[in-house]
């Protein structure tokens, strides 16, 4: 009975895949970072965006480790906890992910000059934003 109960459930997972896939074809995968900016520091904040991550994110787009970036400001707030800057990075697909350090830490290295570097700006990052969520959605496009 167990093997017939595993038949099944194998019928069932392959049966919910066609049907979904019967919506929608797959887009690029998405990581989006939600960031709370701290009282009066929304200037530093897209400061450091414009002077450390554009480059980094510029560098990661030439040499094909992402597809795109954007960076969205948030216009409404519905509590006092809510976010208010959306970063989004768009990468081919899932594989496009694969080895993601190791090409991120490349790209690091060559537009900060280290992981030193990159450490203090991270440090100094946490004393103007929190992260309220990091999200990782797949784009689909439907039929």
């Amino acid at each position: 009975m167990t093997k017939m109960r595993w038949v099944f459930a194998c019928f069932l997972l392959c049966a919910t895949a066609a049907v979904t896939q019967e919506h929608y074809t797959e887009g690029p995968v998405w990581r989006v970072t939600l960031v709370k900016v701290k009282p009066a520091q929304m200037d530093a904040y897209l400061t450091s965006l414009r002077q450390a991550t554009k480059p980094l994110l510029e560098e990661e787009k030439r040499t094909g480790v992402i597809v795109d970036y954007k960076v969205f400001l948030k216009e409404t707030n519905s509590s006092p906890q809510d976010w208010d800057i959306a970063l989004a990075v768009e990468y081919k697909n899932h594989a496009a992910m694969d080895g993601l350090t190791a090409k991120g830490e490349a790209a690091r290295d060559k537009i900060m000059g280290g992981k030193q570097q990159a450490q203090q700006l991270a440090e100094k990052r946490q004393e103007i934003r929190e992260v309220v969520s990091s999200e990782l959605l797949q784009e689909i496009m439907l039929k």
